[in-house]
């Protein structure tokens, strides 16, 4: 119990307030429960599921996913001039991905919706989050924010929404993707998790739904989640102009083995898949 104590002692001090680890608290849409990694991060579930993992250095991502995510904001933040970028991301829960963008780049400003008012309060009692402009918090649901705001809005736009395990349907479609590119600058760059189970089809729906709005669209995952053999999260990329340089290369220091698709994979995918709509 002592050694716990001490834990969460050094924790507190590199994060917020802490409550009691391991303990299951009720949230808005359900219950979190937040642990402590040997390293010192801390894993947020949210219904059972994994949601964030917050490393005490904030530029640290121990998700995969985000970390690619991480890779190709910074690459485009370079290659972009004049105000502070704009960011956005739909789904929060620990905010680890904004936090990272808002260590990295501390003049950019964000906005991340979530749906759920607790978690969010959560969030920033245990997390110590930066304050708003740098990152505000709106309390909405994802696609009614994403189809509010103004076109040619933010620089960066990020999909991180699950319900459980799985994506909104709503949030899978043309209509969505169409108002995803609407609220983007020129050349802004759309990134998606897409956590998609062998034999769904997910990757390739979500690929041939891009292609209708995007004129550039590729996926970064691991080989053998791109031939739909396992399940995995990969991130989907889109834009109005040439993705940025330097993606698959800088990709092969990662961790685990994973490329960005090469544009004949891309193709097949986009042929293998369905456009997705909205209900009727």
């Amino acid at each position: 119990m002592a050694r716990r104590d001490r834990t969460r002692s050094s924790s507190s001090s590199v994060f917020g307030h802490l409550p009691q680890l391991g303990v299951t608290l009720p949230i808005s849409t359900g219950a979190a429960r937040l642990t402590q990694e040997q390293d010192g991060s801390l894993l947020l579930e949210v219904n059972g599921v994994p949601s964030s993992h917050l490393h005490p250095d904030p530029r640290h991502l121990v998700f995969e996913y985000m970390r690619w995510m991480q890779l190709v904001i910074d690459l485009h933040l370079q290659q972009i001039s004049g105000t502070a970028p704009q960011l956005a991301h739909l789904g929060g829960a620990g905010c680890a991905l904004p936090r990272a963008v808002a260590a990295a780049h501390p003049g950019s400003r964000q906005i991340v919706v979530e749906i759920d008012s607790q978690l969010a309060e959560r969030a920033r009692e245990w997390f110590d989050l930066p304050r708003s402009p740098q990152l505000r918090i709106r309390i909405d649901d994802a696609l009614s924010a994403l189809t509010e705001w103004r076109e040619d809005r933010f620089d960066v736009l990020v999909r991180d929404v699950f319900a459980g395990s799985t994506t909104p349907d709503s949030l899978l479609t043309a209509d969505a993707c169409t108002h995803a590119a609407r609220v983007l600058k020129d050349g802004g760059i759309y990134l998606a998790n897409c956590a998609a189970p062998p034999g769904s089809g997910l990757m390739a729906d979500e690929v041939a739904t891009l292609s209708t709005v995007f004129e550039h669209v590729s996926a970064i995952a691991e080989p053998a989640h791109l031939s739909g053999k396992r399940r995995g999260n990969c991130v989907l990329v889109a834009s109005s102009r040439p993705l940025p340089e330097g993606i698959d290369r800088a990709l092969r220091s990662d961790p685990v083995s994973v490329r960005l698709a090469r544009p004949q994979q891309v193709e097949a995918l986009r042929q293998a898949g369905r456009v997705r709509h909205s209900p009727t």
